[in-house]
């Protein structure tokens, strides 16, 4: 049923929970697994009309902090998977643009990703990665609840 599976991680525990549902699925199916984390780009401060702006040695120091703290992520993801898989870091991107991307990438017929559950204003004002993915990936999601 399915071949590809795509599992997207931020290190919280619900995103483990999707983890581990993932590696049970593709044992069952004999299916690949990947996981992803993704990085979004440092946010940009300055001014210019004051003559200041931020050196771009603090983000090469932030982007190398990113590198090595998603290789923990991702490490600590593979052993709760439970099956062989392959790791994917997306720099620079929002975490429901890199995960899409991946998933067309590779080929998944199958995104799994964990959700907090927000609803209403909390929802509005947090955004949800989760809603994202489900509305514009054309393979099947399935969203993991904490």
């Amino acid at each position: 049923m399915y071949t590809q599976i795509l599992v997207a991680t931020d290190g919280t525990e619900i995103a483990s929970k999707a983890v581990r549902q993932a590696g049970e699925l593709a044992k069952a199916f004999g299916a690949k697994l990947t996981i992803v984390t993704v990085t979004e780009q440092a946010p940009t401060f300055a001014a210019p009309e004051l003559g200041w702006s931020v050196p771009a040695s603090v983000f090469d120091d932030i982007r190398e902090g990113n590198i090595v703290a998603s290789r923990k992520l991702l490490d600590a993801a593979l052993a709760e998977a439970g099956v062989p898989a392959e790791t994917v870091h997306v720099e620079n991107q929002l975490p429901y643009e890199g995960i899409l991307g991946t998933a067309s990438r590779i080929g998944a017929d199958l995104i799994v990703m964990g959700s907090h559950g927000h609803r209403g204003l909390q929802r509005l004002l947090l955004g949800s990665q989760a809603s994202k993915v489900l509305s514009l990936a054309e393979a099947p999601v399935l969203v993991v609840k904490g």
